[in-house]
């Protein structure tokens, strides 16, 4: 009976250490997250520029994602953890000497290919360390330490680069991603895990059994590239003032979901969370599309938390369900592929749809591609019903 409840633990020593890994990399990422428009413009850029600065960088990752899934089953899941890390750090660390767009441009697609790396093992390991009955519960704990740097990344880093020079500014949120080098380094990583079948491994560019809620994903994550690039210009040009506490209060709500949500997914399935958490992001949208005042963003903030928080680690547990320990590194990889591949195109298809037609029809449009989503997930759900034989 013992050695049954240390088996169901989820809170260990490595789980402990892959947490704080991961919220002190996201910390120095969601730092950035808001800063690096303002630095496209402190550089020059338009508009466009920015859309295209903040979305390179996710199809950088989009691309090397499917290489480190097929290393997480050949080369181990702390060999493609730790150099993703250090690629992050020194991208990052560069940024502020960089004086020219095309510069960091390139640089971006280099802090691309370590983010990729480094998001694909980390969300690997945590499943490897969670057990299969408490999935769930466990993804939306370790979703929890990157909603914890999300609650003090944005304010901290616009609050920042108001003070201190976007030289240093960069090499603080290099240092933190160094913190989580060092944190890394002390997990012991689970052997057994590779794929003996490394032909087979390499020719993969995808987990099948992760496409479904990959898919639902990407369009969900699309709402997020106009969050990020251009909600803080959206509000500047209403002359609206409370961004650093959208960000604070969007954090805290996802932080609130994730407490029930992946306990409510592994007792219900998706539909519980999948569904209501939908409607809140959309609720969202449409708050932003308008956005007539202070209370509004923060009720828009709100909404949008906890639509995430529900949506985004079940969509995540489920992308892995079915998938064998030998291939969920490829299921992760697919799965944030995906995640990627939606804030890369939001980013650079709102910055052209902001340039035309103004910053309120992104998220018009950001509402129209949740309702996509939508419409996925219930087909997805009555193809699956059809296949289930019928009991006669």
């Amino acid at each position: 009976m013992e050695k049954q409840l240390q088996k169901e633990k989820i809170w260990t020593k490595d789980f402990v250490l892959i947490c704080l890994a991961n919220f002190f990399i996201f910390l120095g990422f969601q730092m950035t997250l808001p800063t690096i428009p303002l630095f496209v413009e402190n550089l020059g850029g338009n508009d466009q520029l920015i859309g295209f600065v903040v979305g390179i960088f996710t199809f950088s990752a989009l691309m090397l994602r499917p290489y480190a899934g097929t290393a997480l089953e050949t080369r181990g899941r702390g060999f493609v953890y730790l150099i993703g890390l250090a690629v992050f750090v020194l991208s990052v660390g560069s940024f502020g000497f960089l004086t020219s767009i095309l510069l960091l441009f390139m640089m971006r697609v280099v802090q691309g290919v370590g983010w990729g790396f480094s998001t694909t093992a980390s969300g690997t390991i945590a499943s490897d360390l969670i057990p299969v009955k408490r999935r769930g519960e466990g993804m939306g704990y370790y979703g929890l330490s990157g909603n914890l740097a999300l609650a003090m990344g944005p304010s901290l880093g616009l609050t920042l680069t108001g003070m201190i020079s976007f030289k240093y500014f960069f090499l603080i949120c290099a240092s933190l991603g160094l913190i989580a080098l060092f944190l890394s380094s002390k997990i012991t990583y689970k052997k057994g895990v590779q794929n003996p079948s490394k032909e087979k491994t390499k020719r993969a560019l995808y987990e099948k059994d992760a496409l479904k809620p990959s898919f639902l994903m990407f369009f969900i994550t699309i709402t997020f590239g106009g969050i990020a690039a251009f909600l803080p210009l959206y509000t500047v040009e209403k002359h609206i003032a409370g961004i650093q506490l959208y960000f604070l209060i969007y954090a805290l709500a996802l932080m609130i979901t994730r407490t029930f949500a992946g306990q409510l997914y592994d007792r219900k399935g998706h539909q519980a969370v999948y569904i209501p958490g939908t409607l809140l992001i959309l609720a969202a949208m449409i708050l932003l599309a308008g956005l007539p005042n202070s209370f509004v963003l923060y009720i828009a903030a709100f909404s949008y938390g906890l639509g995430f928080g529900m949506v985004q680690p079940a969509l995540q547990a489920w992308s892995i369900e079915k998938v064998p320990m030998n291939r969920r590194g490829m299921a992760t990889a697919t799965f944030y592929s995906f995640f990627d591949l939606g804030v890369g195109i939001g980013a650079m298809v709102f910055g052209q749809i902001s340039h035309l037609f103004g910053y309120s029809t992104i998220y018009r449009t950001a509402a129209v591609s949740i309702a996509i989503s939508m419409l996925l997930y219930f087909i997805f759900l009555y193809n699956d019903r059809l296949r289930i034989p019928q009991k006669g």
